[in-house]
């Protein structure tokens, strides 16, 4: 009796887990910086954590609405390719079907064969067969406006929440330290969790997303010392 072959792809992850990677980096490396900045300013503890509270709930915000409108537009395109596709199937169907083979002849089947996939396929399901093999457009990489937004929005919030609880358990001499050396070690952590689950290995997704983290509160701390030197 033979077993169901069954296989687990990381592409079917992919709207939400670009949403959350990117939610979740940018929580951490933003509020982050934003409550070093005001650290490295010399302001009070209270007014530092008022400014990380304020940085986490307009980011997460800011980060659904980016991402549902930036998801929305590529929806759309999708949604008017696929229209005009079923337009050119009702009105051309003989040249449609021509296109169809070509792209299966261009894969590497005979055009004999190409001509009965082609056939088959139409005869089947054929708006889905030229949106998948023609468009790149499935049920798998479709774009998800509400998915993506909600997964961008409550990943910033997660991400935001770590250095922000630094401020509430750190004394005022070491926070800056404290937020970020904690903020590092979670741009470490995510990403080597969005490495493992986007299927990628080494050590690449993990520097890149540390280094450029370190960057930006290296930068804030700056201008925040400069700002308060001056006030």
């Amino acid at each position: 009796m033979s077993r169901i072959h069954t296989e687990r792809h990381v592409t079917a992850r992919i709207g939400w887990l670009r949403a959350s990677v990117l939610g979740a980096n940018d929580g951490i490396v933003s509020t982050a910086s934003l409550i070093i900045g005001v650290a490295a300013a010399s302001a009070t503890t209270g007014s530092i954590l008022v400014a990380g509270v304020a940085g986490l709930v307009a980011g997460a915000m800011s980060m659904a609405a980016g991402e549902y409108v930036s998801v929305s537009s590529q929806a759309d395109s999708e949604r008017a390719d696929v229209e005009k596709e079923t337009r050119e199937l009702r009105e051309q169907p003989e040249a449609e079907l021509r296109e169809l083979t070509e792209i299966y002849i261009g894969r590497g089947l005979t055009p004999e064969l190409a001509a009965q996939v082609a056939e088959q396929l139409t005869v089947r399901d054929a708006l889905g067969s030229h949106a998948r093999d023609e468009l790149g457009i499935s049920e798998i990489t479709t774009a998800k406006p509400v998915q993506a937004a909600m997964a961008s929005a409550a990943s910033f919030a997660v991400g935001a929440a770590l250095p922000l609880a630094m401020v509430l358990v750190s004394p005022r001499a070491v926070l800056i330290w404290a937020v970020g050396v904690v903020s590092l070690l979670s741009l470490v952590a995510l990403g080597a969790l969005s490495a493992s689950a986007g299927g990628a290995r080494g050590l690449a997704p993990i520097v890149r997303v540390t280094f450029w983290g370190a960057m930006a509160m290296a930068a804030t701390a700056g201008a925040g010392a400069l700002f308060g030197a001056a006030g």
